[in-house]
């Protein structure tokens, strides 16, 4: 004799499991009141944002210890640097690469020695010293040459504050694309924004350093000699300017270099916020 299954009465719960839900086993808008509509859309919301993110899904475990601010914590890291940080980690760079320059470069010989930012003779008395070198009689020039050098070395270490100063206040309009661009692009861009600036105010304090230095005194010695009478003071003001060109030239370059060592060096990367801008590049 075939028996008949016992059928058994549902409960209320059980009979109303299935209705209303999604085939992903969510309820369905209609089914719920607006409050809890809502929580359910914002839910699922972040479990998609979450997956497209790659963010790891949680163990029913590691759910107890871990919240959902720590994951999205997490996740907002992995996306990277944001446009404020971007900007904050530049200034950072470029701040560091100024002190460091303006270190290597305010000492005895630090511009003298180094024949990557050696401070030369202007054009003109450039080839006279070159003229006369071989024969024993560039002396005068030379000294010219050697007490340029020193009184940049001499303005260096009042430039710092000049570079901070600016490097703080100027206006970064897009940041991320510097901070993806070439090994020296901040450097570049600070240089386009701010060096008429920097150059006018750089210009008496290396005045002063070159008549510090002598250089002055021997330039007015040479002039008398190669230069004529009726232009010796625009060819001292040249003379100014230049230096200040040649020594902005050398500090520039050394930002440079300390950016590109920031984004290829961990190890230079000395704060929070280097590591979090430039670790991601």
């Amino acid at each position: 004799m075939t028996r008949k299954p016992v059928q058994t009465a549902a409960t209320g719960s059980e009979a109303g499991m299935g209705e209303g839900l999604t085939d992903e086993g969510l309820p369905e808008a209609g089914a719920m009141d607006p409050g809890v509509a809502g929580t359910w859309t914002r839910r699922r919301t972040l479990v998609a944002g979450l997956i497209l993110t790659g963010a790891p899904m949680l163990q029913p475990q590691a759910a107890a210890a871990q919240t959902i601010e720590d994951v999205l914590r997490g996740v907002i890291a992995a996306q990277g640097p944001t446009q404020l940080e971007a900007d904050q980690g530049l200034r950072q760079a470029l701040t560091n690469g100024a002190i460091s320059a303006v270190t290597r470069l305010g000492r005895t010989d630090g511009y003298f020695k180094d024949l990557k930012v050696q401070i030369p003779l202007p054009t003109a008395l450039h080839r006279v010293q070159e003229t006369l070198r071989p024969l024993g009689l560039s002396g005068p020039l030379d000294d010219l040459q050697m007490r340029m050098n020193r009184g940049a070395e001499q303005a260096a270490p009042k430039a710092r504050n000049l570079f901070v100063s600016v490097i703080r206040e100027f206006t970064i309009e897009d940041a991320m694309t510097i901070l993806r661009g070439g090994d020296d692009s901040a450097t570049r861009f600070l240089r386009a924004k701010t060096e008429t600036g920097l150059k006018k105010a750089f210009q008496p304090i290396m005045t002063g350093a070159l008549r510090d230095a002598g250089a002055l005194s021997i330039f007015e010695r040479v002039a008398a000699r190669y230069v004529p009478r009726a232009e010796a003071r625009s060819a001292r003001d040249s003379l100014i300017a230049f230096a200040v060109d040649k020594a902005m030239d050398g500090l520039f370059y050394y930002i440079a270099e300390e950016e590109r060592a920031i984004r290829r060096d961990p190890v230079k990367r000395t704060t929070a916020i280097l590591r979090k801008v430039f670790g991601a590049v």
